[in-house]
């Protein structure tokens, strides 16, 4: 990938994955609001709110960021498998992406009692409960991806062993026979 098309993935991926995080940052904000106000309307306008963000704002940067993550990956010396970092890395996206599809199904449906009914401090406590412990949990889990993100613990797998060591192999022969020939390889 040429450095200005890389910079365009990139930007596209920071941006997703940070829109992702901002968007569970609201959610787990709204979960809050909607288990603990004692308004009817704000805590129906936060379960119908978490409802629209989640379909709207989570799952769209949740696979984007996956997209462009892979996309990163592979237009980069980093690779999808070379790195237990990036490894790392997309398995955490594609669980909390997989597990987001499912919570939305536990959204959706208080969303849907909170538009047909007021929804009394005991109604669904146990669903509205998890809306905020799975947000949480995202929250921290996407933490988690940004760090790798940052620090990319060293370590490679044992791809990515194999394929470092076939560079080498390929480098140094050039190496020699351009020495050979009285050229100097610098």
């Amino acid at each position: 990938m040429n450095p200005r098309l890389r910079k365009v993935a990139l930007t596209a991926h920071v941006t997703s994955s940070v829109g992702w995080l901002g968007a569970v940052a609201v959610f787990v904000v709204l979960a809050v609001a909607g288990l603990t106000s004692e308004s009817a309307q704000t805590v129906r306008g936060a379960h119908l709110a978490m409802e629209l963000t989640g379909r709207l704002v989570l799952v769209p940067l949740s696979l984007a960021s996956l997209l462009t993550g892979v996309v990163q990956a592979l237009g980069t010396s980093w690779g999808l498998f070379r790195h237990y970092w990036v490894l790392f890395k997309l398995l955490i996206t594609v669980v909390a992406t997989l597990l987001l599809l499912v919570h939305m199904q536990v959204v959706g449906y208080v969303a849907d009692a909170a538009a047909e009914t007021n929804l009394s401090s005991g109604d669904l406590v146990g669903m509205r409960i998890q809306l905020l412990v799975d947000a949480a949990a995202a929250l921290l889990v996407l933490l988690v991806a940004v760090t790798l993100s940052v620090y990319k613990p060293r370590g490679l797998t044992r791809y990515g062993w194999r394929k470092q060591h076939e560079q080498r192999t390929q480098q140094r022969p050039a190496a020699r026979g351009d020495q050979a020939a009285g050229l100097t390889v610098s």
